[in-house]
């Protein structure tokens, strides 16, 4: 794990993990998102109703979106579940979280932490967990979504972040999401979604409809547009693929090494 001052933006800093660049936080300026998907998470929180939000996040990094809820929705009540004790301590140590933020890190894997949680105890869940670059298997089953939908409310938005040149993964993915919940969106680049290039996909789901028209147009309007599939489209892209159980997991592809991970550190 290292922590990498921004040299072009006072404030900034950026984490590796197993040198792939894991989080970036503003110190000064918690709402600036430098990575596509911590702003797509972002646009999806900001199609919710107004005010707190009680959130749980599984797999903390650098608590880039906790801060950023923080900010934006003060008051909020937020969880960060992060196994890496190392981590969890270097964070505190030199990226402190802003005082009375709310937010409450455990160190805990996700699977056991959201076990722990209560009945419809969150309005928000968020699953963006990579260890080596690739998301642990035990956080897409569908019994892992089983209880990520216990501990929603009703309305509650999940949210993931993955990482696939999609293929059988990804739409194995999104039949497991689909089965936890009857209302799911995916938001990509065009060229991820073709499968021309490895990248980050952002999973949006619910029990309740989803604010698609927001969505769409949030995508549409990204710095680098990207593109929702939703309804009878998803529907063909996932396909006849078989959901993931804990009986036949599968692990995320492993990212592609010259373009993911930082080689030239001083």
């Amino acid at each position: 794990m290292e922590l990498l001052a921004d040299a072009d933006r006072p404030g900034g800093w950026l984490l590796l993990v197993d040198r792939i660049r894991q989080s970036y936080v503003d110190l000064d300026d918690p709402t600036y998102l430098d990575f596509e998907y911590s702003q797509s998470f972002a646009d999806a929180l900001g199609l919710l109703p107004q005010g707190p939000l009680a959130v749980t996040h599984v797999g903390g990094g650098a608590c880039t979106l906790a801060r950023y809820v923080a900010a934006v929705r003060p008051g909020s009540s937020q969880i960060v579940l992060e196994p890496d004790a190392g981590l969890v301590e270097a964070v505190r140590a030199r990226l402190p979280l802003p005082r009375r933020s709310g937010i409450r890190i455990r160190t805990s894997g996700g699977r056991e932490g959201v076990a722990r949680l209560h009945d419809a105890s969150a309005d928000v869940l968020v699953l963006d967990a990579f260890a080596g670059g690739r998301v642990p298997a035990e956080l897409t089953t569908a019994e892992f979504l089983a209880d990520a939908a216990r501990v929603l409310r009703p309305g509650g938005l999940f949210l993931a972040n993955v990482a696939d040149r999609p293929g059988d993964y990804t739409r194995r993915l999104v039949s497991t999401v689909q089965a936890a919940f009857a209302h799911v969106t995916v938001r990509a680049d065009p060229a991820v979604l073709r499968g021309r290039r490895y990248g980050n996909i952002v999973i949006a789901a619910g029990a309740g409809p989803l604010p698609v028209a927001g969505m769409v147009r949030a995508a549409a309007a990204a710095m680098f547009p990207q593109r929702v599939l939703h309804g009878p489209e998803l529907a063909a892209f996932a396909g006849a693929a078989a959901p993931l159980t804990d009986a036949r997991p599968l692990r995320s592809p492993a990212p592609p090494e010259a373009a993911w991970r930082v080689e030239d550190l001083p």
